[in-house]
Protein backbone atom coordinates (compact mmCIF):
# COMPACT_ATOMS: atom_id res chain seq x y z
CA UNK A 1 0.00 0.00 0.00
CA UNK A 2 1.40 3.32 -1.24
CA UNK A 3 0.39 5.62 1.28
CA UNK A 4 0.50 9.38 1.77
CA UNK A 5 2.21 11.06 4.83
CA UNK A 6 4.07 14.57 3.86
CA UNK A 7 6.98 13.62 6.33
CA UNK A 8 9.46 16.24 5.94
CA UNK A 9 13.27 15.80 6.72
CA UNK A 10 14.71 16.99 10.15
CA UNK A 11 14.55 21.15 10.25
CA UNK A 12 15.08 23.33 13.16
CA UNK A 13 11.52 25.15 12.47
CA UNK A 14 10.42 23.31 15.88
CA UNK A 15 13.75 25.14 17.88
CA UNK A 16 16.12 23.25 20.06
CA UNK A 17 15.80 19.52 20.68
CA UNK A 18 15.55 20.22 24.32
CA UNK A 19 12.37 22.64 23.94
CA UNK A 20 10.94 20.14 21.73
CA UNK A 21 10.70 17.22 24.16
CA UNK A 22 9.68 19.46 27.07
CA UNK A 23 6.93 20.76 24.56
CA UNK A 24 5.87 17.44 23.54
CA UNK A 25 5.91 16.10 27.29
CA UNK A 26 3.38 19.49 28.01
CA UNK A 27 1.20 18.22 25.20
CA UNK A 28 1.21 14.98 26.53
CA UNK A 29 0.22 16.09 29.64
CA UNK A 30 -2.79 18.23 28.65
CA UNK A 31 -3.63 15.21 26.51
CA UNK A 32 -3.82 12.85 29.55
CA UNK A 33 -5.82 15.10 31.61
CA UNK A 34 -8.21 16.35 29.02
CA UNK A 35 -8.93 14.11 26.45
CA UNK A 36 -10.55 11.15 28.35
CA UNK A 37 -12.04 9.54 25.53
CA UNK A 38 -9.20 9.81 22.86
CA UNK A 39 -6.54 9.40 25.16
CA UNK A 40 -7.27 5.49 25.33
CA UNK A 41 -6.84 5.04 21.61
CA UNK A 42 -4.09 7.83 21.59
CA UNK A 43 -1.43 5.61 23.30
CA UNK A 44 -1.77 2.76 20.99
CA UNK A 45 0.13 4.96 18.54
CA UNK A 46 3.74 4.23 17.81
CA UNK A 47 6.32 6.97 17.97
CA UNK A 48 6.73 9.42 17.24
CA UNK A 49 2.97 9.40 15.73
CA UNK A 50 1.92 9.39 19.17
CA UNK A 51 3.82 12.45 20.56
CA UNK A 52 2.47 14.56 17.34
CA UNK A 53 -1.16 14.04 17.70
CA UNK A 54 -0.69 14.68 21.29
CA UNK A 55 0.55 18.36 20.04
CA UNK A 56 -2.18 18.40 17.66
CA UNK A 57 -4.68 17.69 20.66
CA UNK A 58 -3.30 19.90 22.65
CA UNK A 59 -3.40 22.61 20.44
CA UNK A 60 -6.91 21.96 19.54
CA UNK A 61 -7.93 21.82 23.17
CA UNK A 62 -6.62 25.14 24.36
CA UNK A 63 -7.84 27.11 21.21
CA UNK A 64 -11.05 25.57 22.33
CA UNK A 65 -10.52 26.82 26.03
CA UNK A 66 -10.13 30.34 24.58
CA UNK A 67 -13.52 30.35 23.69
CA UNK A 68 -15.64 28.10 26.10
CA UNK A 69 -13.55 28.74 29.18
CA UNK A 70 -15.41 30.28 31.73
CA UNK A 71 -12.74 32.15 33.22
CA UNK A 72 -14.04 35.66 34.05
CA UNK A 73 -13.39 36.92 30.34
CA UNK A 74 -15.54 39.51 28.38
CA UNK A 75 -16.88 38.69 24.80
CA UNK A 76 -14.71 40.99 23.47
CA UNK A 77 -11.46 39.86 25.32
CA UNK A 78 -12.49 36.44 24.05
CA UNK A 79 -12.78 37.44 20.42
CA UNK A 80 -9.58 39.35 21.09
CA UNK A 81 -7.80 36.23 22.58
CA UNK A 82 -8.78 33.76 19.49
CA UNK A 83 -7.69 36.41 16.99
CA UNK A 84 -4.27 36.81 18.75
CA UNK A 85 -4.11 33.15 19.01
CA UNK A 86 -4.51 33.19 14.99
CA UNK A 87 -1.58 35.84 14.31
CA UNK A 88 0.33 33.64 16.89
CA UNK A 89 -0.15 30.17 14.80
CA UNK A 90 0.43 31.92 11.81
CA UNK A 91 3.93 33.51 12.94
CA UNK A 92 4.53 30.12 14.24
CA UNK A 93 4.23 28.13 10.97
CA UNK A 94 6.72 30.76 9.30
CA UNK A 95 9.16 29.44 11.78
CA UNK A 96 9.15 32.17 14.26
CA UNK A 97 8.82 30.71 17.51
CA UNK A 98 7.36 32.83 20.61
CA UNK A 99 9.11 33.75 23.76
CA UNK A 100 7.44 33.18 26.85
CA UNK A 101 3.78 33.75 25.40
CA UNK A 102 1.88 31.49 26.85
CA UNK A 103 1.81 27.53 27.27
CA UNK A 104 4.69 26.38 25.71
CA UNK A 105 3.35 24.03 23.02
CA UNK A 106 4.61 25.99 20.14
CA UNK A 107 8.08 23.87 19.63
CA UNK A 108 5.38 20.71 19.27
CA UNK A 109 2.85 21.91 17.41
CA UNK A 110 5.54 23.77 14.68
CA UNK A 111 7.33 20.50 14.52
CA UNK A 112 3.97 18.61 13.71
CA UNK A 113 2.93 20.61 11.18
CA UNK A 114 6.10 20.99 8.97
CA UNK A 115 7.20 17.32 9.10
CA UNK A 116 3.40 16.32 8.05
CA UNK A 117 3.00 19.32 5.95
CA UNK A 118 -0.45 19.91 7.36
CA UNK A 119 -1.92 23.47 5.28
CA UNK A 120 -2.42 26.20 6.91
CA UNK A 121 -6.64 26.85 6.35
CA UNK A 122 -6.46 23.55 8.78
CA UNK A 123 -6.06 25.98 11.62
CA UNK A 124 -7.75 28.67 10.20
CA UNK A 125 -10.97 26.82 9.89
CA UNK A 126 -11.03 25.20 13.23
CA UNK A 127 -9.98 28.98 14.54
CA UNK A 128 -13.02 30.14 12.80
CA UNK A 129 -14.92 27.64 14.56
CA UNK A 130 -14.65 28.73 17.78
CA UNK A 131 -15.51 32.55 17.17
CA UNK A 132 -18.64 30.75 15.34
CA UNK A 133 -19.33 29.42 19.07
CA UNK A 134 -18.64 33.13 20.22
CA UNK A 135 -20.80 35.25 17.75
CA UNK A 136 -23.58 32.27 16.90
CA UNK A 137 -25.08 30.23 19.12
CA UNK A 138 -27.97 28.63 17.06
CA UNK A 139 -28.68 27.33 14.17
CA UNK A 140 -31.63 27.31 12.05
CA UNK A 141 -30.97 24.17 9.61
CA UNK A 142 -28.59 20.88 9.74
CA UNK A 143 -26.76 22.49 7.01
CA UNK A 144 -25.30 24.93 9.39
CA UNK A 145 -24.45 22.97 11.97
CA UNK A 146 -22.50 20.44 9.76
CA UNK A 147 -20.48 23.27 8.52
CA UNK A 148 -19.64 24.27 12.48
CA UNK A 149 -18.99 20.53 12.96
CA UNK A 150 -16.70 20.54 9.74
CA UNK A 151 -14.61 23.66 11.34
CA UNK A 152 -14.29 22.36 14.83
CA UNK A 153 -13.81 18.47 14.32
CA UNK A 154 -13.92 17.57 10.50
CA UNK A 155 -10.56 19.71 9.96
CA UNK A 156 -9.66 18.11 13.00
CA UNK A 157 -9.90 14.44 11.39
CA UNK A 158 -8.12 16.07 7.96
CA UNK A 159 -5.18 16.55 10.27
CA UNK A 160 -4.98 13.23 11.82
CA UNK A 161 -4.68 11.40 8.76
CA UNK A 162 -1.94 13.30 7.56
CA UNK A 163 -0.19 12.34 10.60
CA UNK A 164 -1.13 8.42 10.39
CA UNK A 165 -0.45 8.16 6.56
CA UNK A 166 -3.39 7.51 4.06
CA UNK A 167 -4.15 6.13 0.65
CA UNK A 168 -6.89 7.30 -1.90
CA UNK A 169 -6.72 10.88 -2.01
CA UNK A 170 -9.30 13.63 -1.45
CA UNK A 171 -11.79 10.81 -0.97
CA UNK A 172 -10.01 9.79 1.73
CA UNK A 173 -9.69 13.07 3.33
CA UNK A 174 -13.52 13.56 2.76
CA UNK A 175 -14.19 9.74 5.32
CA UNK A 176 -11.61 12.01 7.51
CA UNK A 177 -13.84 15.05 7.86
CA UNK A 178 -17.29 12.28 8.08
CA UNK A 179 -15.86 10.93 11.13
CA UNK A 180 -14.56 14.14 12.44
CA UNK A 181 -18.82 15.59 12.05
CA UNK A 182 -19.83 11.86 13.36
CA UNK A 183 -17.29 12.82 16.49
CA UNK A 184 -18.60 16.07 17.29
CA UNK A 185 -22.66 15.21 16.75
CA UNK A 186 -22.29 12.64 19.35
CA UNK A 187 -20.18 15.35 21.41
CA UNK A 188 -23.39 17.44 20.73
CA UNK A 189 -25.75 14.56 21.94
CA UNK A 190 -23.42 13.82 25.00
CA UNK A 191 -23.12 17.73 26.15
CA UNK A 192 -26.73 19.13 25.56
CA UNK A 193 -27.32 19.95 29.14
CA UNK A 194 -24.29 21.22 30.17
CA UNK A 195 -23.84 22.94 27.01
CA UNK A 196 -27.57 24.81 27.09
CA UNK A 197 -26.94 26.02 30.56
CA UNK A 198 -24.18 27.93 28.73
CA UNK A 199 -26.14 29.51 26.49
CA UNK A 200 -25.87 27.25 23.69
CA UNK A 201 -28.08 25.57 22.02
CA UNK A 202 -26.18 23.12 19.12
CA UNK A 203 -29.02 21.25 17.96
CA UNK A 204 -30.75 22.53 14.62
CA UNK A 205 -33.88 24.67 15.43
CA UNK A 206 -35.99 23.35 12.17
CA UNK A 207 -34.84 19.53 14.15
CA UNK A 208 -36.48 21.07 17.85
CA UNK A 209 -39.64 22.81 15.94
CA UNK A 210 -40.31 19.44 13.99
CA UNK A 211 -40.36 17.41 16.65
CA UNK A 212 -42.11 19.95 18.99
CA UNK A 213 -39.07 20.07 21.57
CA UNK A 214 -38.36 23.45 23.49
CA UNK A 215 -35.35 25.20 24.11
CA UNK A 216 -36.72 26.22 27.69
CA UNK A 217 -37.49 22.40 27.84
CA UNK A 218 -34.10 21.28 27.42
CA UNK A 219 -32.89 24.22 29.79
CA UNK A 220 -35.53 23.21 32.28
CA UNK A 221 -34.18 19.26 32.15
CA UNK A 222 -37.85 18.17 30.82
CA UNK A 223 -38.25 14.95 28.76
CA UNK A 224 -41.21 13.29 27.13
CA UNK A 225 -41.97 11.22 23.93
CA UNK A 226 -41.28 14.06 22.12
CA UNK A 227 -37.89 14.72 23.31
CA UNK A 228 -36.64 11.32 22.96
CA UNK A 229 -38.10 10.99 19.22
CA UNK A 230 -35.77 13.68 18.69
CA UNK A 231 -32.94 12.59 20.51
CA UNK A 232 -33.13 8.67 18.04
CA UNK A 233 -33.47 11.06 15.07
CA UNK A 234 -30.28 12.85 15.83
CA UNK A 235 -28.41 9.37 17.00
CA UNK A 236 -29.27 8.38 13.84
CA UNK A 237 -28.28 10.83 12.07
CA UNK A 238 -24.72 10.32 13.20
CA UNK A 239 -24.70 6.86 13.48
CA UNK A 240 -25.31 7.53 9.79
CA UNK A 241 -22.24 9.71 9.58
CA UNK A 242 -20.09 6.78 11.18
CA UNK A 243 -21.50 4.16 8.49
CA UNK A 244 -20.41 6.68 5.81
CA UNK A 245 -16.95 7.01 6.75
CA UNK A 246 -16.48 3.08 7.86
CA UNK A 247 -14.11 2.38 5.05
CA UNK A 248 -11.55 5.65 6.59
CA UNK A 249 -9.82 2.18 8.79
CA UNK A 250 -8.97 1.05 5.74
CA UNK A 251 -7.51 3.64 4.12
CA UNK A 252 -5.15 4.81 6.60
CA UNK A 253 -1.69 3.21 7.66
CA UNK A 254 -1.92 0.06 9.29
CA UNK A 255 -0.16 1.47 12.68
CA UNK A 256 -2.55 3.89 13.37
CA UNK A 257 -5.84 1.73 12.47
CA UNK A 258 -6.03 0.61 16.26
CA UNK A 259 -5.90 4.28 17.52
CA UNK A 260 -9.03 5.26 15.04
CA UNK A 261 -10.74 1.94 16.09
CA UNK A 262 -10.50 2.78 19.66
CA UNK A 263 -11.72 6.01 19.74
CA UNK A 264 -14.61 5.42 17.34
CA UNK A 265 -15.91 2.45 19.45
CA UNK A 266 -15.55 4.57 22.24
CA UNK A 267 -17.73 7.18 20.35
CA UNK A 268 -20.11 4.70 19.40
CA UNK A 269 -20.53 3.52 22.87
CA UNK A 270 -21.58 7.24 23.79
CA UNK A 271 -24.48 7.15 21.51
CA UNK A 272 -25.46 3.27 22.83
CA UNK A 273 -25.81 4.21 26.40
CA UNK A 274 -27.71 8.10 25.22
CA UNK A 275 -29.93 5.32 22.72
CA UNK A 276 -30.77 3.14 25.62
CA UNK A 277 -32.19 6.25 27.85
CA UNK A 278 -32.16 9.07 26.05
CA UNK A 279 -33.71 11.29 28.84
CA UNK A 280 -30.51 10.31 30.32
CA UNK A 281 -28.52 13.27 28.72
CA UNK A 282 -31.04 15.70 30.22
CA UNK A 283 -29.53 14.97 33.71
CA UNK A 284 -25.71 14.16 33.58
CA UNK A 285 -22.60 14.07 31.40
CA UNK A 286 -22.85 10.29 29.66
CA UNK A 287 -19.76 8.66 29.55
CA UNK A 288 -18.02 5.24 29.86
CA UNK A 289 -16.36 3.70 32.48
CA UNK A 290 -12.64 3.71 32.52
CA UNK A 291 -12.55 -0.02 32.64
CA UNK A 292 -15.00 -0.08 29.39
CA UNK A 293 -12.62 2.40 28.02
CA UNK A 294 -9.23 -0.07 28.67
CA UNK A 295 -11.32 -3.04 27.48
CA UNK A 296 -12.35 -1.16 24.32
CA UNK A 297 -8.49 -0.13 23.57
CA UNK A 298 -7.20 -3.85 24.36
CA UNK A 299 -9.41 -4.79 21.65
CA UNK A 300 -8.31 -2.28 18.85
CA UNK A 301 -5.15 -3.24 19.97
CA UNK A 302 -5.50 -7.12 18.96
CA UNK A 303 -7.76 -6.49 16.19
CA UNK A 304 -7.02 -7.74 12.74
CA UNK A 305 -7.51 -5.06 9.98
CA UNK A 306 -9.41 -5.77 6.91
CA UNK A 307 -6.38 -5.08 4.92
Amino acid sequence: MTMTSATMPTTTLAGTDEALLASSALCRQITRRAARNFYHGLKLLPEPKRSRMYALYAYMRLLDDIADEDDGRSHDRRLADLAAWRELTSEVLESRLPEGTGPDIWPAFADLVHRHAIPLHIFESAIAGQRQDLVSTRFETFEQLREYCYRVAGVVGIASVYVWGYEGGQATLDLAIERGVAFQLTNILRDIQSDARGGRIYLPREDLDAAGVTDEQILQGRGGPKFVEMVRFQIARAEASYEKSADLENRISRDSRPTLGAMTEIYRGLLKKIAKDPECILRQRVSLSLLDKVLIASRAKRATWAR
